[in-house]
């Protein structure tokens, strides 16, 4: 059954694998609020809609779904993998922020002291969640899909420089508008990844062998046909 799961052969499994994902977006979430709280700076991306949302008077979870959605777009324009857990992405991660700044469990930090161990905490949280996440098999992120776009079009120019482009522009146009730029954005720019791989490691999980379910075939199985 574990196997059926993964490979999303039935309705059920598909479902399953969606309440999956979105349970492990919404503690994934709660990791994005942890890194906010830390208050020494925000990730690239919540730069980005940290200052949008500054800009528009609008909360932070509308202006992730804005920026989710922009990227969703352009992954389709650019004919990419689609599948059904990249629009539970969208919303569910910006929502979950909002939910935990409105219930506020943990005041913004005043010291480094407290600020970069809630910084790494919320990072792991991002890492682990990130593993469950991927499992469902359906669908990257939006802005993951987006890189490997670009990088497949711009041969030559290796994964990691393109990545480091992209986030360099989201914190540049985010800082413009008002985002909080700091040692948290490099902590998490550049501490993410290797976080990320020793988090696949203790779990032995091997991002490279999932098959992702395209949007398409994950519609077909749950129409039955």
């Amino acid at each position: 059954m574990g196997n059926t799961l993964r490979q999303n052969r039935t309705a059920e499994a598909i479902l399953l694998n969606m309440l999956i994902a979105a349970i492990s977006l919404f503690i994934n979430g709660f990791g994005l609020y942890l890194t906010i709280q830390a208050n020494i700076g925000a990730a690239p991306w919540d730069v980005l809609n940290l200052g949008l949302s500054k800009t528009l008077g609008i909360l932070y979870g509308s202006a992730s779904i804005a920026v989710s959605a922009t990227i969703l777009i352009i992954d389709i324009l650019l004919k990419e993998p689609i599948g059904i857990a990249m629009f539970i992405d969208a919303v569910v991660v910006g929502k979950a922020v909002d939910f935990f700044n409105w219930l506020h469990p943990i005041p913004p930090c005043r010291s480094l002291l407290t600020a970069i161990p809630l910084m790494l905490a919320g990072l792991f949280v991002l890492a682990y969640t990130q593993y469950a996440y991927m499992v469902a098999s359906l669908g990257c992120g939006p802005r993951d899909t987006l890189m490997v776009a670009l990088a497949k079009r711009l041969k030559g120019i290796p994964i990691g420089a393109v990545s480091i482009a992209l986030l360099s522009t989201a914190t540049l146009i985010g800082w413009l508008l008002g985002g909080p730029v700091g040692i948290g954005t490099l902590l998490c720019a550049f501490g993410a990844g290797p976080i990320m791989q020793l988090a696949f490691r203790t779990v032995r999980f091997d991002a490279t062998g999932i098959r992702h379910q395209r949007l398409r075939e994950s519609i077909r199985i749950l129409l039955g046909k």
